[in-house]
């Protein structure tokens, strides 16, 4: 699945960079929130690496009201997620979201399989200093409904939907945007 204007060169020539989402980036709607520059590359795996939930410093996700995901090492397992290529001047924005200038996560360099058999070298986010602690189901969602519109393989999506939530039931703004970036899309269409 690589879209024609992806990435079949395997990289980005026109000064633009590869960002590899596995959290709530893997939503259309989400990323697009902040940053209108990104066009889907790639379907991709991580290997040797596992998908987990955190507090940054123990402190609950201001955002999101519970645990958001990060990537961890670990020999054998793999991390499903999409590659998104961005142009340059949506860098900072992208920052912004992952909280780096708050230090809550670090931009990291990955290399992923895309399902075509390539290696394409991305940027990535990694959570610092954090305690594991489950996601809000409103979190959970989002990253669900990336991995389903994404078509990301569906082991993968039944590990993801049997992740459990810390049952937050309260408002979640960011959540509210979302959706109506999707319903103003269905109401376009």
């Amino acid at each position: 699945m690589e879209p024609a204007g992806g990435c079949s060169d395997g990289g980005c020539s026109d000064g633009g960079f590869l960002y590899y989402a596995y959290g709530s980036n893997l939503l259309r709607e989400r990323l697009l929130l902040s940053n209108p520059s990104a066009v889907l590359c790639a379907l991709a795996r991580l290997q040797n690496f596992k998908l987990e939930f955190g507090h940054h410093q123990g402190r609950t996700s201001s955002v999101w009201h519970g645990g958001t995901a990060t990537i961890v090492q670990s020999p054998g397992d793999e991390v499903w997620g999409i590659v998104w290529k961005m142009n340059a001047s949506n860098l900072r924005s992208l920052d912004k979201q992952e909280g780096v200038e708050d230090g809550i996560y670090v931009p990291i360099e990955v290399n992923v399989h895309t399902q075509a058999g390539k290696v394409l070298t991305c940027r990535s986010y990694q959570m610092k200093d954090y305690v594991c602690g489950p996601p809000s189901p409103q979190y959970k969602k989002v990253i669900c409904m990336g991995a389903k519109q994404n078509g990301l393989p569906t082991n993968y999506r039944n590990k993801l939907e049997a992740i459990e939530t810390n049952n937050y039931a309260g408002a979640v703004p960011i959540m509210e945007e979302i959706e109506a970036a999707i319903n103003a899309k269905i109401n376009s269409a």
